[in-house]
């Protein structure tokens, strides 16, 4: 029976942020613990735009949690999602426009130094200056690059591509409010069939008909849930600071969106929900289900062959249109 899902993009939970000054390995194991008796058995700890400073620290502790005799092996890598991203207003995100940079692969081998090469997975904008040099530098060093948080047109996105970005970050989401209804790069990453779109299905990211779309267009081989659950994940509803001095609110719907960026600010969710979701809308069957939510994003980061029941925990399956946790296995 399988026995969890596989998170590729998930920045925090309950209070603690991956990319908040002062991380420790601790807490990083804290949270490995939590999100895995909640259906999450592997995952890649998600680091957005931040501060230099953060970061040395940060991917340290990341990287430090990953040997953790008993919880270490839950994660699977880091997940860079930034600061090689748009600038821009809307593309940006809730993501902080000051420590957002150029594209550097010095400066992307500073951070995988820092991370004792756990860095993975990478999020790139494709039309910023640089970028294309930096995404086949990433690939040479055995780094999964995503396009995300862009402003990209079509010829960026081809050759990004070409250069070796094989998925696209949350796709639907990290892009303006308001988009020409034809010349939007939308289109053209639905119909490359040379990217995996990963999809946050907490219900709020993304409405039923674009993931019933994203799912015609991709195939179940190049679809992929991620939660991109907050540092707010499970808080409960009120007005929050995150990222550093972004405010934002936490709804009682579980939708979580900032009045300064006109932005969402990450998912409420963890993949079980997100999952759920997806179940509710009667799209695929459980054997279906379990390779958008469990096999696609292991093998988007070039994981595939990774033993899962070898990490033992919780075992779910689909209940009707839930999925819950049977029996602990040690």
């Amino acid at each position: 029976m399988p026995n969890g899902f596989v998170d590729i993009q998930f920045n925090g939970w309950m209070g603690t942020d991956f990319t908040a000054d002062r991380l420790t390995a601790e807490q990083v194991l804290e949270i490995t613990g939590q999100i895995m008796r909640l259906g999450t058995i592997a995952y890649c700890p998600t680091v957005i735009t931040g501060p230099e400073e953060d970061y040395r620290t940060n991917l340290a502790a990341i990287a430090h949690a990953m040997h953790d005799r008993d919880l270490g092996r839950h994660i699977l890598g880091i997940h860079l999602e930034g600061p090689f991203i748009s600038p821009e207003d809307g593309a940006r995100g809730a993501h902080p426009k000051a420590h957002v940079r150029v594209p550097d692969p010095e400066r992307l081998d500073r951070y995988q130094d820092w991370a004792d090469g756990a860095i993975c997975l990478l999020t790139v904008a494709p039309e910023v200056p640089g970028a294309e040099a930096l995404i086949r530098h990433a690939v040479r060093r055995g780094i999964t690059v995503s396009i995300g948080h862009h402003l990209a047109g079509d010829d960026d996105l081809r050759r990004a591509v070409d250069a070796g970005a094989t998925l696209i970050t949350h796709f639907g989401n990290g892009i303006p409010n308001q988009i020409h209804r034809h010349e939007n790069p939308l289109w053209w990453l639905l119909a490359c069939d040379r990217l995996t779109a990963l999809c946050i299905t907490d219900g709020h990211h993304l409405p039923a008909d674009l993931i019933t779309v994203a799912l015609r267009a991709k195939g179940l081989e190049h679809f992929a849930v991620t939660s991109d659950a907050s540092p707010l994940g499970g808080m409960p509803p009120g007005e929050y600071t995150v990222f550093g001095s972004l405010p934002v609110v936490v709804e009682p719907s579980g939708r979580i969106s900032s009045p300064t960026s006109k932005s969402l600010a990450g998912s409420h969710a963890c993949m079980a929900e997100c999952m759920n979701h997806l179940a509710s809308l009667g799209l695929l069957t459980e054997a279906e289900l379990w390779r958008v939510g469990r096999d696609n994003p292991l093998r988007a980061i070039g994981k595939a062959d990774f033993d899962l029941e070898q990490l033992g925990g919780p075992q779910w399956h689909l209940s009707g249109t839930r999925f819950t946790a049977s029996a602990v296995r040690a």
